[in-house]
């Protein structure tokens, strides 16, 4: 079987690789669609994400959805020829907060397409994949997969929004307008949002925000005045996503809360380290979180697409086959371009 390989900064390969062996609950699935995500093009662009450097060439991706093609021996729960979206996260099941119910924590973590560990895991840009059963979500016959390879992405924004509490009758600022950011858009709306205001310093993002019911959008690149509507109340929105990974953006968030509102950190910043006002946050009482990943929130992701409860099929502006990965890297770098881009095996 063939996969898309990082073998280089800004290089991959289309390689052959040998399918691995079932074992008892293993399934083999046809991956059909793969999204690419912001970790991705870090990988692609830096060869490295964060932390860690990429030391080895290897397979990124964990956005996907396919067909089953073959079962392990003791497989109960699937058929040949079901439509499935893969959970990339793989817990321990054994350290502390697997045991106390925060699998989203633990410590022995593999996540698909991640070089965090060596040798690196693995990821889902390949005509093949094989998991555990346990990490394969059965689909709808119906379901476009393309639709299906979203489940991931949605469930990184419904965790998002689980941090913020209520939201019924909020005001919501959303900074950053990409797929995350417009797929928080989506959540906050069926969580009973007021309003949401989407900022970005790219025109299309904003285009795209408009579509699916932004009720404000602003180009902070040239208008960071509107923001600041309500200077006497000390801000304007009880609750802030950051989805950009921009600092500029973190602080006019703070600065834009109202007293008591949260804040809440979804983007990955390029450089680690970022100035913030902590008198602000003390003297306003901010509720200052972070966002990581997606924990019980990706069965719900499954369900709200298969019940067609979130429309997501806007989002995905291209398609490429796995040969034409490169292009397909390089169109998803560009937010004046694109919005989701696919890969297609």
């Amino acid at each position: 079987m063939r996969a898309a390989v990082l073998t280089g900064k800004g290089l991959i390969e289309t390689l052959n690789r040998e399918p691995k062996e079932l074992g008892p609950t293993d399934i083999r699935i046809r991956i059909r669609a793969g999204g690419i995500c912001g970790s991705d093009l870090h990988y692609f662009h830096h060869y490295r994400m964060g932390d860690f450097p990429v030391r080895e060439p290897f397979v990124l991706g964990h956005e996907a959805a396919g067909i089953v093609e073959a079962l392990g021996s003791g497989v109960t729960d699937f058929e040949i020829g079901d439509l499935v979206t893969i959970n990339p996260s793989h817990p321990c099941h054994e350290c502390y907060y697997c045991l106390t119910g925060r699998e989203l924590l633990c410590a022995q973590m593999r996540f698909l397409g991640s070089s965090r560990k060596f040798p690196h895991i693995q990821g889902v840009f390949s005509e093949i994949f094989e998991t555990d059963q346990s990490q394969c979500f059965k689909l709808p016959r119906e379901i476009s997969l393309n639709v299906a390879a979203f489940a991931e992405p949605l469930a990184v924004a419904l965790h998002a929004i689980s941090h913020a509490g209520s939201m019924i009758g909020g005001d919501v600022l959303i900074s950053g307008s990409g797929p995350i950011g417009c797929l928080i858009l989506i959540a906050t709306k069926l969580a009973g949002a007021n309003s949401v205001t989407m900022t970005d310093i790219k025109t299309a993002p904003l285009h795209m925000a408009e579509q699916l019911g932004a009720n404000q959008v602003i180009d902070v690149s040239k208008n960071t005045t509107r923001l600041y509507k309500d200077s006497a109340a000390k801000g304007s929105f009880d609750i802030a996503f950051d989805a950009s990974g921009s600092e500029k953006a973190v602080l006019a968030a703070i600065k834009n809360l109202r007293p008591g509102g949260t804040f809440i950190q979804v983007g990955t910043f390029i450089e680690p380290n970022i100035s913030i006002p902590t008198d602000q946050i003390m003297v306003k009482e901010l509720i200052f979180r972070s966002s990581f990943r997606f924990d019980k929130e990706f069965a719900w992701a499954v369900n709200y697409l298969a019940k067609g409860r979130v429309d997501v099929e806007p989002l995905l502006s291209h398609t490429f086959p796995m040969e034409d990965a490169n292009e397909a890297f390089r169109v998803a770098s560009d937010r004046n371009k694109s919005m989701k881009v696919h890969l297609i095996f």
